[in-house]
């Protein structure tokens, strides 16, 4: 068995110094026009037919291609509007990969960082991301960018993409990891729900020739440990990571710094993130092997305490999958949403099937929220009763409605013979 060990990890260390060489695009780019309204069946989920390693040079070097087809312009980047580790990394890899050809990229995001680790990876790394807050976007001119690139999401989950679609700006690339959201529009499109991490598709992408890695360059070497930190919290430490996230992370570990790596995760929680965490312990309730809590009202810059708070509540004996949710108050734009996040262990549970089938779709049939493996989360718009907190019995009933809505319909998946909610 040990021998067959080493064997394994002989063979992962041969394969990592073996990266998928792009040859260079010498055609006329003329004669490849864009591909303007490409579907995700197209460029998106491809037959299985091809290898991983197949796939990942064909998609590299259709990504060169449409680089090259749009030098010398200037780019927007969208990120979720509170971007983890994956995306963070993944959008400056491309913003890196893309000034190869004088492309010049706007990396934004429309809510906040408020997770302690996302904090410390940003400022560790100096990180060029930048918060658009509603006031600052009513500010800008969009008409100087000439296309939008969207990371580790499809647009569904930025407050920005209304403002961006408004100006008539096309989307030119989607690169993500989740599952599919709806049909999308753009030049490039490389969507693979089985891949744990984008990080992992932007380190194949390094390793098929896009950007070559030095380290004696420091902007490349921070780069490299945010993505190796995008890999570790998408797959929760390597746990959950298959072959092809081992394969990145092996080649990622001749150009990261580990003692930045390792100064971002000791980061410590802040005592409203711990008040949260209490709040889900104190509150949880757990029915077949599903813990739930509603943790009640929280400050927009707090909201990533609710996926902490189920990341620690798994982790309870007997328990496979972790549901937390609050009320979330957005002061810039004056509206209150009901925030929540899903964490398991349990290998059968679909995140994304699980949150679409408790939650559905609003009027414009775009769902409440979705996931990937072992994650997911949603965002449900309170509406005409948002507001009025100043009055605390109002805020009180009102959050006892939402609490037992939410509670309902998680229950009818977990336990479907179960009508009421029981106190406890």
């Amino acid at each position: 068995m040990q021998s067959r060990s080493i064997e394994s990890l002989d063979r992962l260390a041969l394969l990592a110094d073996s990266p998928v060489e792009l040859k260079a695009n010498t055609a006329n780019t003329e004669s490849h026009p864009k591909r303007s309204g490409s579907s995700s069946q197209e460029w998106g989920n491809e037959p299985n037919r091809r290898s991983p390693s197949q796939l990942s040079s064909q998609k590299a070097q259709a990504l060169q291609q449409t680089l090259e087809r749009h030098r010398e312009e200037k780019q927007i980047v969208v990120v979720q509007d509170f971007p983890d580790p994956d995306a963070l990394s993944c959008a400056w890899t491309y913003q890196l990969i893309a000034q190869q050809y004088g492309i010049q990229c706007d990396i934004v995001y429309g809510g906040t960082l408020s997770h302690q680790e996302n904090i410390a990876l940003v400022k560790l790394t100096n990180l060029p991301a930048m918060r658009w807050a509603p006031q600052i976007l009513r500010n800008k001119d969009l008409s100087v960018y000439q296309g939008c690139v969207l990371i580790d999401n499809q647009g569904t989950t930025s407050q920005l993409m209304s403002q961006v679609q408004q100006a008539e700006i096309p989307t030119i690339v989607v690169v993500d990891h989740h599952q599919l959201q709806g049909n999308l529009q753009a030049e490039f499109i490389d969507i693979r729900p089985a891949v744990r991490a984008t990080s992992t598709i932007f380190t194949q992408y390094l390793q098929a020739g896009l950007l070559e890695l030095d380290n004696g360059i420091s902007e490349h070497v921070k780069c490299a440990t945010a993505l190796m930190h995008g890999l570790r919290s998408d797959t929760n430490g390597l746990r959950q990571a298959q072959e092809e996230e081992f394969l990145a992370a092996a080649y990622l570990s001749r150009f990261y710094d580990p003692q930045m790596l390792n100064a971002i995760l000791q980061a410590t929680r802040s005592k409203r993130v711990m008040d949260v965490i209490e709040r889900s312990l104190k509150n949880r309730i757990v029915k077949n092997n599903f813990s739930i809590a509603g943790v009640g009202y929280l400050l927009y810059d707090d909201r990533d305490a609710i996926p902490q708070a189920a990341d620690f509540l798994v982790t309870e004996e007997n328990v496979h999958t972790a549901v937390v949710y609050g009320i979330v108050h957005d002061e810039d734009k004056e509206r209150e949403l009901v925030v929540g996040s899903l964490r398991t262990s349990k290998l059968t549970l679909d995140p994304d099937e699980f949150i679409k089938e408790a939650f559905g779709q609003d009027n414009q049939g775009r769902f409440f929220g979705g996931g990937r493996s072992m994650a997911g989360g949603f965002e449900i718009p309170i509406g005409f009763l948002g507001g009025s907190n100043e009055n605390s019995e109002y805020a009180k009933l009102k959050w006892e409605v939402f609490d037992s809505q939410i509670k309902q319909k998680l229950l009818k998946l977990v336990n479907p013979t179960h009508n009421l909610i029981e106190t406890e």
